[in-house]
């Protein structure tokens, strides 16, 4: 089961006289997720490493640190909870004391971790759009059906044959929608996968 964060957080911990600030937010695009980190880098900080991951869509960045001890560990973070559409940015404020390779990954990562191990979270629920066609004596009972399995209609179309609709449904129910629908119209009804 996915999940997505449903706002922003932060979290912040000193590791070895160096303060570590990790913000998270949820992100529909890679757009969203650059902006974010834009919006939240503090350029008077040592370092502002970053990852996000949206779809099968993923990026990270070490900012300076040696390669792979920040921003793969920070897309662990994400990847280890289940996460997607998520952007998580950790900033770096160096103390003086070197960690070290492990120590950089432990801290970066762990503090990512703990960034959306706080958060509030919601499930990801995979959509369908659908296009389908009924009379008008079964639309009253087709949207009641509709809307007991999840269903959220986009479009009304009315014409002199009956009503045109366009909703999105949780994938899993669409199998049984689609008897559903079919049982309601005796077989008449048009149905049309979109997305």
């Amino acid at each position: 089961m996915t999940h997505t964060l449903t706002g922003p957080c932060t979290y912040q911990e000193d590791i070895k006289k160096s303060r570590f600030a990790a913000y998270a937010a949820p992100v529909a695009t890679v757009e969203d997720a650059m902006r974010f980190f834009a919006e939240h880098s503090d350029f008077e900080a040592t370092h502002n490493c970053w990852a996000y991951r949206i779809g099968q869509e993923y990026r990270f960045n070490d900012d300076g640190e040696p390669g792979g001890t920040a921003g793969r560990p920070i897309l662990q973070a994400i990847e280890g909870q289940d996460m997607d559409r998520v952007a998580v940015l950790v900033v770096r404020w160096y103390g003086g004391i070197k960690l070290g390779a492990g120590g950089l990954v432990r801290a970066y990562g762990g503090c990512a971790a703990n960034c959306l191990r706080l958060a509030e979270r919601t499930e990801i629920v995979d959509l369908a759009t659908v296009h389908c066609v009924c009379g008008f004596a079964e639309l009253a009972l087709l949207k009641s059906r509709l809307a007991q399995a999840g269903a959220a209609i986009q479009h009304e179309d009315f014409n002199q044959d009956g009503v045109a609709l366009s909703f999105t449904a949780p994938r899993s129910v669409l199998a049984d929608l689609e008897v559903t629908v079919a049982n309601i119209t005796r077989g008449r009804s048009a149905w049309e996968l979109i997305s």
